[in-house]
């Protein structure tokens, strides 16, 4: 019975974090729709996605406490519901600053749902089916992403972008009224305390290094739009390491620091993030401004992709209980690192089919790494700081999405303002070609994986 009740929560709470996590791309696409449609830059028009990237990843700390506070029913049931407000208001907004603000409440509600669902899995799941059940998850948490851009691009063709946020909102009620009616009861017998100044800290933090990154294309490098932000988000970080070490209710636990492979896997899957996700801007860049195509194009090319990834996420979880954690990350970041060559060197002399390739391939690699690399990082550790290690690991992820995202977009500008153009297909091949680089990195620090049964063996 308790079995029948834990799969029934993960159905409903997986279908809910699909559309929070599909959101986090939906409108990576719409950039030029939002840049013509309300006369804005560059710099401005990334905030819809790094804003809702941003406070998403601010709330996943705050997850552990709640976690440990209240029931998973109580807390599932309130953040799709702020999830559904920030759609909503989404759908109604009048201005660009509406707009960002709606998905930055839709990002309060999908932040806290990711957490909830790695937490349940990992807690509760059967000791050999973890890798499994963290393949059924994947489907939301690498799937999601992948498809948002593929949807928008159809949707913008024929819509206009309000329908980006109406599409969701059935989906977020349908969620709602499945959390409320079917969700079952799981007591909880913590009470620990909240680290507001923590969360003030790494807010001011991390909301400055972000905006320094994003200026870096707009404004000089020695101003206070860059420099300046960048120094305030560091020093603020800073006090927050000090205030986490001093605190007897951290608001990140670093003492799941001190697991090395949690560690390794943790970074790893943060590099190949913010690949993932930059490279989700790079190529609607390359499609629609340096070849001229239209949003369908653009849709097509990450769609034979998207597809992939959702066939065979649960596939690469059960990889996870059969062969060791290293060859599969290997051969993921090997595929990967072929297909982002391509991107790199081909670029803009590339046609749409042969985009779509490449796109195609870097996909395979992705899936088949990115489920073993969190099962890696949650399924060996003591089962009380899992959810700690559950917020920290999605922290991390999402921080890694926003921060590669403005960081790529940041390369791009700068060959783009070196060679005096608003748009070169140089400038996105150079985001391609550090891609590649962050991708190299993560396969060095991948022979360092080493698989649970060699872990067990070796105490």
């Amino acid at each position: 019975m308790k079995d029948q009740r834990i799969s029934r929560a993960l159905i409903i709470m997986v279908f809910g974090t699909f559309f929070g996590l599909l959101c986090s791309t939906l409108m990576n696409i719409a950039l030029p729709t939002f840049m013509k449609v309300f006369n804005i830059s560059e710099g401005r028009v990334q905030w819809v996605m790094n804003g809702y990237m941003l406070v998403n990843a601010l709330m996943i700390p705050v997850s552990s406490y709640l976690i440990k506070r209240f029931s998973f029913r109580r807390l599932f049931i309130i953040f799709a519901g702020v999830f559904l407000l920030g759609t909503v208001l989404g759908a109604l907004a009048t201005s660009f600053s509406f707009i960002v603000i709606a998905r930055m409440i839709q990002a309060i509600g999908a932040g806290m749902m990711m957490p909830l669902v790695n937490v349940l899995a990992i807690r509760y799941a059967v000791p050999g089916k973890k890798g499994r059940i963290m393949g059924i998850i994947g489907l939301a948490f690498n799937c999601a992403p992948i498809l948002g851009p593929a949807v928008s691009g159809f949707l913008l063709n024929y819509l206009s972008w309000r329908y980006l946020f109406i599409l969701i909102i059935p989906f977020a009620v349908i969620t709602l009224l499945l959390s409320f009616f079917f969700l079952p009861y799981i007591p909880h017998n913590e009470l620990p305390r909240f680290n507001l100044p923590g969360l003030i800290l790494i807010t001011i933090g991390l909301w400055s290094l972000l905006m320094g990154l994003s200026n870096v294309s707009s404004y000089p490098l020695a101003t206070f739009n860059v420099v300046g932000y960048l120094v305030i988000g560091l020093v603020a970080l800073g006090f927050f390491v000090l205030n986490q070490r001093h605190s007897s209710h951290q608001l990140i636990n670093f003492k799941i620091f001190a697991h090395r492979q949690f560690v390794l896997a943790t970074v790893i899957n943060m590099l190949i993030t913010a690949t993932m996700y930059g490279n989700s801007i790079l190529i609607p860049l390359l499609v629609q401004i340096v070849l001229g195509k239209g949003t369908v194009t653009s849709a097509i090319t990450v769609l034979p992709g998207a597809i992939l990834t959702g066939l065979l996420s649960t596939t690469s979880g059960r990889c996870y209980d059969i062969y060791p954690i290293k060859w599969l990350v290997g051969a993921g970041l090997i595929i990967d690192i072929i297909g982002t060559t391509f991107q790199a060197v081909v670029g803009a002399q590339s046609t749409i089919l042969m985009i779509t390739i490449f796109q195609t391939v870097r996909q395979f690699g992705l899936v088949t790494m990115l489920i073993p690399l969190q099962t890696q990082a949650l399924s060996l550790l003591p089962n009380e700081i899992v959810p700690d290690a559950v917020a920290t690991f999605n922290t991390m992820r999402q921080i890694a999405a926003s921060f590669g995202t403005a960081l790529i977009v940041a390369v791009v500008g700068i060959v783009n303002n070196f060679l005096h153009c608003q748009s070169s297909h140089l400038g996105i091949q150079t985001g391609f070609a550090f891609c590649l680089l962050l991708l190299v990195v993560s396969l060095v620090l991948s022979q360092q994986l080493y698989h649970k049964i060699v872990r067990a063996q070796a105490r």
